[in-house]
């Protein structure tokens, strides 16, 4: 039996740490990065500005509206004083505004270009939604803006970020069931009103491709780490649907990787929400179901018993997704790293929606540069990724 003591030595004890102390990755509200956040939908009222108070190394110090009264009312909640409430006319005005270091842009998509090229101006890092521009000219100019202010752009992937897709990344790149072969990515629903920004087509470039779509597009190229040598598609819209009279309706496309791998896609804005993956390897298939939603991700499994399979199910620890990547950020911009969804990640994405297009217009196949680089888009890899 051990031998103890009943009255040790306070000196011989190691000090102990105070039991309302911060965890070491936790910094004072002061320490952390400032982010403006331009632009006040639903996304960020509902997503943004409640992961940005979770954020461990960021905090919220500006917003910029055209609503004043909405952002005044977000101000008041989140604690932020009425001088760093902006309009777009004032946006400018944040290089004077030693509080932000950063801005994050969750505006429509035809604005990202402009407001990026104006925030590295202004000395500021950039974080943009997703797509990133409606064009690969307007993404290259955003991410030369970026370089000569010597300013950081990431672009908001937030699932390469979230512990499902961590995972779904690790199981095919240590090959756990061996070669994947074919790879199922879905992601659709159903639009309403037919006035909204992302049915024009001038504000969104497109349609359910680069608004939902390019979820399974992003995620394929994320598990594989490949780049798709070629792509071939199919757009349709119903006919006299007012929702589509400027973008299509749905896609269906298929992308083959230097690998083997095969990846069959679809997306649209006129059916029952649906959003899942599936890869089928060597010795099993495994995916998400639902894969793109904000919380409630799960990973299924079926693999092979002497008779028949068994599926399974593996859940991770659920963490804000919108609060991961802004700490990743943060991180990135605190000790001078590159963002791991770069300017030139997003670009990649542009490109390949660009030949997305381009083959269903002119219905063949469209072949894209060969990349060989693993990874070839992406910078400094985010805590808890492994592979």
């Amino acid at each position: 039996m051990p031998e103890t003591l009943s009255n040790p030595n306070p000196e011989d004890r190691a000090p102990e740490k105070p039991k309302d102390a911060p965890p070491a990755d936790i910094l004072p509200p002061d320490q952390r990065v400032g982010v403006a956040v331009v632009g006040l939908g639903t996304l960020t009222i509902d997503e943004v500005l409640p992961a940005l108070a979770q954020g461990k190394q960021s905090r919220l110090a500006a917003l910029v509206s055209s609503d004043t009264d909405k952002a005044l009312e977000a101000a008041r909640k989140y604690g932020l004083s009425e001088k760093n409430v902006y309009s777009y006319e004032e946006f400018d005005r944040i290089a004077d505004d030693s509080s932000v270091d950063a801005v994050y842009i969750v505006l429509p998509n035809s604005m990202h270009a402009d407001y990026t090229v104006r925030a590295a101006k202004a000395g500021k890092h950039v974080l943009c939604e997703k797509p990133m521009a409606n064009t690969p000219e307007e993404c290259e100019t955003m991410i030369a803006a970026c370089k000569a202010a010597n300013v950081k752009l990431m672009i908001a992937y937030r699932c390469q970020f979230e512990a499902h897709h961590l995972e779904v990344r690790r199981m095919v790149q240590q090959r756990e069931f061996g070669a994947v072969k074919l790879i199922e990515a879905t992601n659709g629903q159903n639009m309403g009103d037919p006035t909204q920004w992302r049915l024009k087509r001038k504000l969104a470039g497109g349609g359910a491709l680069p608004d939902v779509g390019l979820y399974c597009l992003n995620t394929v190229r994320f598990a594989l780490a490949e780049e798709p040598l070629e792509v071939i598609a199919r757009t349709y819209s119903t006919p006299n649907d007012p929702r589509f009279l400027e973008v299509e309706e749905s896609v269906a496309w298929q992308m083959r990787f230097p690998s083997g791998a095969i990846a069959n896609c679809l997306t649209s804005y006129g059916h029952f929400e649906a959003r899942r993956t599936r890869f089928f390897a060597e010795n099993a298939w495994f995916g998400m179901d639902p894969a793109f939603a904000y919380n409630g991700l799960r990973i299924q499994l079926g693999r092979a018993l002497e008779v028949g399979q068994v599926v399974e199910e593996r859940r991770m620890t659920e963490q804000n997704q919108f609060a991961l990547e802004f700490d990743h950020f943060a991180n990135c911009v605190l000790n001078d790293l590159e963002p791991f969804t770069t300017g030139e990640e997003g670009l990649q994405d542009v490109k390949i929606m660009a030949a997305i297009y381009r083959s269903a217009l002119e219905g063949r196949s469209v072949a894209l540069p060969e990349i060989t680089q693993r990874d070839a888009f992406r910078g400094t890899k985010p805590s808890g990724m492994t592979q």
